[in-house]
């Protein structure tokens, strides 16, 4: 399976994202998205968001973080970590679930990627 890992720019924030040749699509770290919505500038405190809003979903039986995977992504140290990654689909659904003034741009945004790579196809 090739991947390659591209650190796409949302405003003035990096969000990692691995384009997945074999299956043709983009998997987005969620930890990166949740601390775009939250508007944190520290990563720790976007991860625990996620790890809240990921209980929280799981309990009320949404499938769409049962559907997420792990992929490794460079953290901010260099190092290749196991990072929760969705596809624009999973994206869509998990932003949906976080009140936030930057949900509607970065949807935009999400739409914006999707369809440059289609354009380079």
């Amino acid at each position: 399976m090739a991947q390659e890992e591209i650190i796409k720019q949302f405003e003035a924030a990096s969000i990692r994202v691995l384009w997945d040749d074999e299956q043709e699509k983009y998997f987005f770290s969620i930890v990166d998205v949740i601390r775009v919505l939250t508007e944190q500038d520290d990563h720790l405190i976007a991860r625990k968001y996620w790890n809240k809003l990921k209980q929280r979903l799981l309990a009320e039986g949404n499938e769409t973080v049962t559907n997420c995977h792990q992929l490794k992504m460079t953290a901010e140290d260099g190092k290749k970590r196991l990072t929760d990654v969705a596809d624009k689909e999973q994206l869509f659904r998990i932003i949906q679930s976080v009140p936030s003034k930057k949900a509607e741009p970065i949807k935009l945004w999400l739409a914006h990627v999707a369809s440059e790579r289609i354009e380079q196809a």
